[in-house]
Order: structure tokens, then C-alpha cells, then sequence
């Protein structure tokens, strides 16, 4: 007797035609938005001087701040505030705005005691500052 009249067994398939096309899709896309990068190096001879450095060295404010937050101006004591940092830049410069301010900070100042000093520096009218710093001793 048959008991599965009307049933019969159908093996579960995988259609894999919709999944290749999804794929396809997504490499399309991806190729599409890709932005391919060039580096590209530029070959450069750069020209040569035979001229001798300049003996003669730019002037200098020294500007010098330890941990504590101490400031000397060209190695004079001055009170820990911008205005008086300003004057006492202001009046060494005397005017010329051409003399570079070197700022010498303990590695353990503070970042606002430096910045108190370029901004005592801009207040003053001098633009060109520099950090000095020590190389590393063995």
C-alpha cells in the first residue's frame, strides 16, 4: 500500500544563481569606490653654493622658564605674568622686530608658561621664535 499518495520526496537545493549576482554586485561596487593611489616621486637635483655660511648671527631675546614657572629675560628675573614678559621683550627689542626669540623651557614647565611666553613675544611685535633644545647624552 502506498501511504505517501500525492507526497513525494524532493531533495532541498541551493540556488546559487541569486547569491553570484549579490556578489558580483558588491565587487562592482567596491571596484567602482576605490580610489587608487599613485605615489609618484619627483627626481630632484638640488643646486649647490659654494658661498660660506653667514658669520654674523641673528640677535636674541633669551626666554627662560624652569618647572616652578620662574621667568628670565636674557637671564633678568621678571614676574611670572604675560604684560610683564611683554615689556621687559619690548623693551630690550627696542622696536625692531627682526630679533628671535629663543624660549628655553625646563622639560617640565607647564604648556601654558611657553604659551604665556609667544604671547608676551606677539604683544611685542616680535614674530620669529624659536625653541632651544639639548641632544640626548649617553
Amino acid at each position: 500500500m502506498n501511504f505517501k499518495r500525492g507526497y513525494y520526496n524532493e531533495d532541498p537545493e541551493i540556488n546559487l544563481i541569486p547569491l553570484i549576482d549579490v556578489l558580483l554586485v558588491i565587487l562592482i561596487f567596491l571596484m567602482v569606490t576605490t580610489t587608487y593611489a599613485r605615489y609618484s616621486e619627483l627626481k630632484i637635483n638640488l643646486p649647490t653654493a659654494t658661498g660660506e655660511a653667514s658669520p654674523k648671527k641673528p640677535q636674541t631675546i633669551e626666554v627662560a622658564v624652569d618647572a616652578l614657572g620662574h621667568y628670565q629675560v636674557n637671564e633678568k628675573n621678571v614676574a611670572a605674568s604675560t604684560e610683564a614678559l611683554s615689556a621687559a621683550m619690548a623693551a630690550i627689542a627696542q622696536g625692531d622686530g627682526d630679533l628671535v626669540v629663543v624660549i628655553n623651557a625646563d622639560s617640565k614647565a607647564t604648556h601654558q608658561s611657553v604659551i604665556n611666553i609667544m604671547e608676551a613675544a606677539r604683544r611685542s611685535g616680535l614674530v620669529r621664535i624659536t625653541f632651544a633644545t639639548q641632544s640626548a647624552g649617553k
